[in-house]
């Protein structure tokens, strides 16, 4: 029997808001947790390192065609059925992994486990659009992505404790079980938030064709996207810039990844706190501005001649920043269109793919000794970004 949703001030209920956040995660959770068993499952296979990579490859593509499929479906056909046949889905695709016989088998699978998984992403944000309003549609959107925030974050230590004692067919059936619990969850918790006659009646792929008709849903779909492109400019550059650029060993890096990534999720809370109080795109307007004034300084100090661990200020700085504007962007995307939110949060999810496609291996078309191009991508993004939230607080402030 499903749980009240709402609390008397409009807020989310506490099962609700954990289920949702647990949605939102679970997938994001399925990628990282995987990554040290790479070694492992190049040897039992036999396989290139490419090959390997593939399985990863294969779990992103389908991470993003899932989450246009799933956010069209969802608002033609209601939120529940939708989201329950996707992680059915991703039950079973787990479950082929576990037992692949060989890495073809294991690349399917994970092309399905991404496919499926997306479901749970991209209707957790529909879902939270259709239950909330305004300010708390930002503040509980923020809070997502601070509990989104810690998968990435602590997902390849935990792959690391566990890919020994149980291997990499262990940690498939471990996300199997997360997925389990997921879909038991949203059975017991859950009800239909997007009643018969609020769902679209101009097919699956008509709502994407709504979107582009609303220009304030686009700009903040672009904020969101340019911001997230400052942070997947970061991350794959971070191992070489912290420790071939900087000369810090391995523990100092990973200690230092680690408060980057407090700092995000810091900014976060602090900002689902603010925007009670503080308009979200008045932040989302000062944060970006200063992304941007962040990113600037260290492009400055990676082309001077100063101690190169002065470049490990701005970079807090700036992941940081970048937790002021993600969860209020998208709020003020798919608030501009609650009549199609299914198919705008998938939209959403799919530029965030595309953008980090783009940007992460420019970062080190210089080579892994310099951290030039890195601070020149995320600066190009930051001022994006920065232009955007400045055009928008004009047009719509």
């Amino acid at each position: 029997m499903s749980l009240r949703a709402l609390r008397s001030d409009g807020s989310l209920t506490a099962p609700w808001l954990l289920i949702l956040a647990f949605l939102g995660t679970t997938a994001p959770l399925s990628t990282d947790v995987y990554l040290p068993s790479f070694p492992r499952v190049q040897q039992e296979f036999a396989a290139s390192a490419s090959g390997v990579q593939l399985t990863l490859t294969g779990f992103l593509i389908g991470m993003a065609v899932g989450q246009l499929a799933f956010g069209s479906l969802s608002d033609k056909f209601g939120r529940m059925r939708p989201l329950l046949v996707g992680t059915a889905g991703a039950i079973l695709s787990s479950v082929v992994a576990a037992l692949a016989p060989n890495l073809e088998v294991l690349i399917a699978a994970r092309l399905g486990q991404g496919l499926c998984g997306a479901a749970g992403i991209v209707i957790a944000r529909a879902i939270l659009v259709d239950l909330t309003r305004g300010a708390e549609t930002a503040r509980t959107m923020s809070l997502m992505m601070t509990v989104g925030g810690v998968a990435p974050a602590v997902a390849p230590s935990l792959g690391a404790l566990l890919e020994d004692p149980i291997g990499w067919r262990g940690i498939m059936w471990v996300l199997a079980a997360l997925f389990v619990v997921m879909s038991v969850s949203v059975v017991t918790v859950f009800r239909e938030t997007l009643p018969p006659e609020a769902r679209g009646h101009h097919g699956v792929v008509g709502g994407f064709a709504e979107l582009f008709k609303v220009p304030r849903f686009l700009g903040y779909a672009g904020l969101f996207a340019t911001t997230f492109a400052v942070m997947m400019t970061y991350i794959p550059a971070s191992p070489f810039v912290y420790q071939t650029v900087m000369g810090l060993p391995p523990i100092a890096y990973g200690a230092l990844f680690g408060a980057n990534a407090v700092g995000l999720i810091g900014a976060g809370y602090t900002s689902s706190r603010l925007v009670r109080r503080v308009p979200a795109q008045r932040i989302v307007t000062v944060a970006a501005a200063a992304l941007l004034v962040v990113c600037v300084v260290l492009l400055v100090l990676a082309l001077a001649p100063v101690p190169r661990w002065l470049l490990a200020i701005p970079i807090w700085f700036a992941v940081t920043g970048v937790g002021f504007i993600m969860g209020n962007s998208s709020a003020l995307a798919l608030d501009a269109v609650r009549h199609v939110s299914g198919s705008g949060s998938a939209l959403l999810g799919a530029a965030q793919f595309v953008f980090g496609a783009i940007v992460s291996p420019l970062s080190g078309l210089a080579g892994e000794h310099t951290a030039v191009p890195m601070a020149i991508i995320m600066t190009t993004a930051a001022a994006a970004a920065a232009l955007l939230a400045l055009v928008l607080r004009r047009r719509h402030g």
